[in-house]
């Protein structure tokens, strides 16, 4: 409040000082006009009277320097002009000044020159034989004026700032001081403005009001918090008619609500139907639990009614968050399954194959390919307990394993070279381009990301197909790029393909005896190196697949 009176008696002081200069300068400026248009009218009389008698002898003995002195004869020929050639001047017979003295007997005009600082004032009279005399004089404009008066008037400005802020300051700080000098515990024994006095009054009363209810909240209040602030579980207090008489912190952070939200109907700030028939069972004395998907999460509501000589006095709402619980209990059932149902097929080809051979059921020349056959499932088994046991090393953030740099282009290299017999048996290329890229992390699972790539690129590729890999340093970290010419990945199953046991086509990965585990590893072996991963393919067909794997720096 002080800043605003101090601001606003300083623009009524500023604006004040500005207007009294400006009123100043018009109306000296219009005195020395009028003063000055007096005199030329007076001098050109003059003029035209000596002309009038003695001729153009009159005016060339004259020597007049502050006027300028112009004789026109009626066709507007200049006869005579003291600054300038007369035969060399223009017509003047369209000026305004002379038509109006050739109409009237007398005329008057001025013109601005073209920079505004400088007026010309003329003043013409017809003599008696027609011929027109006319006088000017250059006079300075108000602006002019202005500028030739500036350092007096920033003097005086300067002068009238300084007075003008310490009275300010004193009067606006004299005004404001009986407003910051009132004693708000005892409102009515103030001595003041008579006008506020209605609003002292109402201060007191609202404040007799207001300690009471504060006494009895603060109770209340520490109670309920002593017990509820530091619960992680929500908790909500109900009146018979569902009406929130309390809500904790972390009930208020589930509803997304503020303390506002006391005394509102509980379905107004969440109208759920599931929460409706749950605290209407409560209503009818029945303790009731239920699990419901809100915010994003699973949480389990328990309502429990409150009695009080044998009447409902209320509801108590419990909210537990339980989606870890229940994301660890579905994770934990499809891994189960998955793992039940992937190890089930290879057990079974063992055990049956064994079966037949323990029996005698299989010819002596069968023998060795029942042994294939078993050592081959009994390989796949082994490999998918590796990757399971690998990727439960990832999820426990593989803290034992060594970081180091590593060149990527040289472990793609070595690499390529494990997986080309396996490549050639099926007349894939495998090229390598690039250029030594360093990367800082686990040496284990950049080989990993590596192998898995380009082992998916060869198994589900084309005869005679290609694979590309390409490592190459960029302005921010390190991409690698496999890229090949195979089946492709549809559109609909390339956001799944990274989940565990997923497969787009399960018959033909297990016709190459894959485990459905090996981008998942990529997954998390790059989560670990805060690598991003894309895919790009067209689809199942020809189109192939482009992985691309982003390590920055």
């Amino acid at each position: 409040m002080t800043k605003r009176i101090f601001k606003s008696i300083c623009m009524v002081a500023i604006s004040v000082f500005l207007a009294s200069i400006a009123l100043f300068m018009c109306v000296l400026y219009n005195y020395f006009s009028d003063m000055q248009h007096k005199q030329l009218n007076m001098q050109t009389d003059l003029a035209a009277h000596g002309v009038s008698n003695e001729g153009i002898g009159y005016l060339e003995g004259l020597g007049v320097t502050d006027y300028r002195i112009t004789w026109i004869n009626t066709e507007g020929t200049v006869l005579y002009d003291s600054k300038s050639d007369s035969s060399a001047m223009e017509n003047h017979l369209e000026r305004e000044e002379i038509q109006q003295a050739l109409l009237e007997g007398i005329g008057e005009s001025a013109r601005y020159s073209i920079t505004l600082l400088e007026r010309s004032i003329y003043c013409a009279r017809r003599l008696s034989d027609g011929t027109v005399l006319r006088l000017s004089i250059a006079q300075n404009t108000l602006l002019t004026l202005i500028l030739g008066m500036m350092q007096s008037i920033c003097l005086i400005f300067a002068v009238a700032m300084v007075v003008s802020l310490v009275l300010a300051f004193h009067l606006s700080k004299a005004i404001v001081e009986p407003l910051n000098t009132i004693d708000l515990d005892d409102p009515l024994n103030n001595k003041g403005y008579k006008e506020l006095m209605p609003l002292l009054r109402r201060i007191a009363v609202q404040q007799r009001q207001i300690r009471k209810q504060e006494e009895e909240l603060r109770k209340k209040q520490s109670e309920f918090e002593a017990v509820t602030t530091g619960m992680a579980e929500g908790i909500v207090l109900l009146n018979p008619k569902k009406m929130i008489l309390s809500m904790n912190p972390a009930a208020m952070r589930l509803f997304g609500v503020e303390h506002s939200c006391i005394g509102k109907y509980l379905l107004a700030v969440n109208p759920s139907l599931e929460i409706q028939e749950l605290l209407q069972k409560a209503g009818d004395g029945e303790h009731t639990e239920m699990r419901l998907g809100f915010w994003g999460g699973t949480y389990q509501f328990d309502a429990s009614p409150v009695f009080s000589d044998g009447l409902l006095c209320g509801v108590v709402l419990l909210i537990l968050d339980v989606t870890e619980k229940e994301k660890a209990e579905q994770m934990r059932r499809e891994f189960t399954a998955n793992v039940s149902h992937e190890l089930k097929t290879p057990m079974h080809t063992i055990s049956g194959s064994a079966e037949l051979m323990a029996n005698g059921m299989v010819k002596q020349k069968d023998i060795p390919r029942f042994s294939r056959q078993i050592y081959a499932e009994a390989q796949r088994m082994i490999r998918l307990v590796e990757d399971i046991i690998r990727l439960s090393h990832l999820d426990e953030g593989a803290a034992d394993m060594k970081r180091e740099e590593v060149d990527l282009y040289a472990l793609a290299d070595e690499t390529i070279q494990a997986l080309l017999p396996a490549a050639e048996a099926s007349g894939i290329q495998i090229k390598l381009c690039g250029e030594a890229s360093i990367v800082y992390g686990i040496r284990q699972l950049l080989q990993s990301i590596v192998f898995n790539l380009c082992d998916n690129a060869v198994k589900y590729n084309h005869r005679d197909g290609s694979v590309f890999v390409t490592v190459e340093t960029r302005e921010s970290g390190v991409m690698l790029t496999v890229a090949d010419t195979g089946i492709g990945i549809p559109m609909e199953h390339q956001e799944r393909i990274f989940e565990r046991f997923y497969r787009v086509d399960k018959s033909h990965s297990r016709e190459i005896g894959g485990t459905g585990l090996g981008l998942s590893i990529v997954k998390h072996a790059a989560k670990l190196h805060n690598a991003e991963i894309e895919v790009h393919s067209v689809g199942k067909g020809n189109g192939g697949t482009t992985m691309k794997v982003y390590f920055p720096v």
